[in-house]
């Protein structure tokens, strides 16, 4: 239990300095704003309380709108993108259902789950902030466009850190 919290207090530590320090100073012509730091919220067990999911998002959205001065619009995206994952997940489990001691992760369940799986609560997490950010529908496809090429990209790094990191 405590090798645990710490592994993902690592994480943490880690998703959000590079979040902070290297990806928020990415930006192609503002269309593209990578958010890595939201494969916490992706990597969690399943057995995971809902309510601390939605504490860790708090937690993790409320430490990168610290750095990042934004005013707790990651804090709500995250937020919602932690309500979201148990309906998610619900509705893209396996007939059997989720093992215990599994967890989401390409070699457990497959490219093609995983890749629904991120794909859902990327979007959904990018939807909600930049909708919340941009704070009007006058400018709905520019914002739209922003929304589709960030998750986009953030899809592309979520995968990549899959395919390295948890190897079988």
């Amino acid at each position: 239990m405590i090798k645990e919290f710490l592994k993902y207090t690592g994480i943490f530590i880690f998703l959000v300095l590079l979040q902070v320090l290297v990806l928020n100073r990415i930006q192609f012509s503002g269309y593209v704003n990578p958010y890595f730091y939201v494969l916490l919220i992706l990597i969690l067990p399943f057995e995971i309380p809902l309510w601390s999911l939605l504490f860790i998002g708090f937690f993790l959205g409320f430490s990168i709108d610290a750095f990042s001065n934004t005013l707790g619009m990651h804090t709500s995206a995250t937020v919602f993108m932690a309500f979201m994952r148990p309906v998610v997940l619900a509705l893209i489990a396996p007939r059997d259902g989720y093992e215990i001691g599994t967890m989401p992760r390409v070699h457990y369940f497959g490219f093609s789950w995983y890749m629904r799986y991120a794909a859902s609560l990327i979007l959904l997490h990018h939807f909600f902030y930049f909708y919340v950010e941009a704070f009007t529908f006058s400018g709905f496809f520019e914002t739209f466009v922003r929304v589709i090429f960030s998750f986009a990209f953030t899809l592309l790094l979520v995968l990549i850190g899959q395919l390295f990191v948890y190897k079988k």
